[in-house]
């Protein structure tokens, strides 16, 4: 695919924007984007993972994660997420139909069961109504269409969840949730297929004409993992933050850019980009990475299993990272909360099995004791 070229980088810092209506021209017209308010009160802020976090599907009895109980990216999850003031802001997944409506789904396929045969599609080539004919319909909240879910070693299991709620648009998303939950908008893309400049442009105006009509003063910023929707993101507009995603070198790609944080952040520089967002493995792993952000002016967020683990998470507070993104939102969203108080020796902090117990802020030898498990707990399942 080829390249458009890249604007010069501007000196300014620009942290995740605190809303469309608080930017200011800077040097070159450029907007200045303002840090959302956690994050200038805090020091970190705390996402949801499609809303109250990602369903587990096939995580096998008792595991932490699998303990969601709200279907992920409907208007049900992100609502929950909102209720918890912590929380200050959703991620959730962005594709465009065959018909140019935006929707919140994750995966690149859709799939239902009739009979016994099994139906997988694109979502990106249905049409609306057919994908919001799948799974619990709004109304009636009959099921006509079951969803299912592939796994990555390719089994299909029934995606079932104790809560369900249906399918939705991002139109609706800015209508139904709290304009005060901010929104990470990840710009999705099938890594199996090479997008020409058109493809792009086209799904991404489709996606910035919903933000720009209902945004209002909602906090926004765009995320992707393909570091040419990036780039044109970044080019179509210039009013809200674009992070590059990456695992961080966990996974390894044809793309060289996509392979370690350090060429993310090459990434970031080269396509005047406002930060990362890690495999928080990466980050534990790389750790002289976020000295490389911060001098970059680059805000660094993070997510993965490792994140819903609140030790793994202080460590991250104590490092500099600005920002995680969690499946155990009310867990974890407490534990930040409480430990980014200002005063930390009055901190407590609550314990993961979540019934009551309370640990003292951490002294020198029990910090030296996480940083030396963070090997550990980067090698264990979570």
């Amino acid at each position: 695919m080829a390249h458009p070229a890249t604007t010069p980088r501007a000196a300014a810092s620009r942290p995740i924007s605190a809303c469309a209506s608080t930017a200011r021209a800077v040097a070159g017209g450029r907007p200045r984007e303002l840090p959302l308010a956690l994050l200038a009160e805090r020091g970190m802020v705390v996402g949801g993972h499609r809303g109250m976090g990602m369903n587990a599907v096939g995580a096998p009895p008792g595991a932490r994660v699998g303990a969601v109980r709200e279907r992920e990216n409907t208007l049900l999850s992100f609502g929950r997420a909102a209720d918890h003031a912590a929380v200050a802001f959703v991620e959730f997944d962005v594709q465009v139909t065959k018909d140019g409506c935006p929707v919140i789904f994750h995966d690149d396929f859709i799939l239902t069961q009739r009979t016994e045969a099994l139906y997988e599609r694109r979502v990106t080539d249905l049409l609306l109504d057919e994908f919001l004919s799948y799974g619990v319909q709004k109304g009636s909240h009959k099921v006509s269409k079951p969803l299912l879910r592939r796994m990555e070693d390719g089994n299909v299991l029934a995606w079932k969840t104790e809560e369900d709620d249906s399918l939705c648009t991002l139109q609706e998303v800015f209508q139904h949730v709290s304009p005060h939950l901010g929104f990470n908008i990840e710009l999705k893309f099938d890594d199996n297929i090479i997008y020409s400049g058109g493809a792009l442009s086209y799904a991404l105006q489709a996606v910035l004409q919903v933000v720009f009509q209902y945004a209002g003063n909602r906090p926004i910023f765009f995320s992707t993992f393909q570091p040419d929707v990036a780039q044109v993101a970044r080019e179509l507009q210039s009013l809200y933050p674009v992070l590059f995603l990456t695992e961080g070198g966990t996974a390894k790609y044809d793309d060289a850019r996509r392979n370690s944080l350090d060429n993310a952040i090459r990434v970031c520089q080269e396509y005047d980009l406002h930060g990362v967002v890690s495999e928080v493995r990466g980050v534990l792993k790389n750790p002289s990475a976020i000295l490389k952000a911060q001098e970059s002016n680059l805000t660094l967020l993070t997510y993965g299993q490792l994140n819903n683990v609140w030790e793994a998470v202080y460590v991250q507070y104590l490092m500099g990272v600005n920002g995680v993104i969690v499946d155990l939102v009310e867990e974890i969203s407490n534990a930040v909360a409480d430990f980014s108080k200002p005063d930390l020796s009055q901190s407590t902090f609550s314990s993961s099995s979540g019934k009551g117990g309370m640990h003292e802020a951490f002294s020198q030898q029990q910090l030296g004791f996480l940083l030396r498990l963070i090997p550990e707990l980067i090698q264990q399942p979570h």
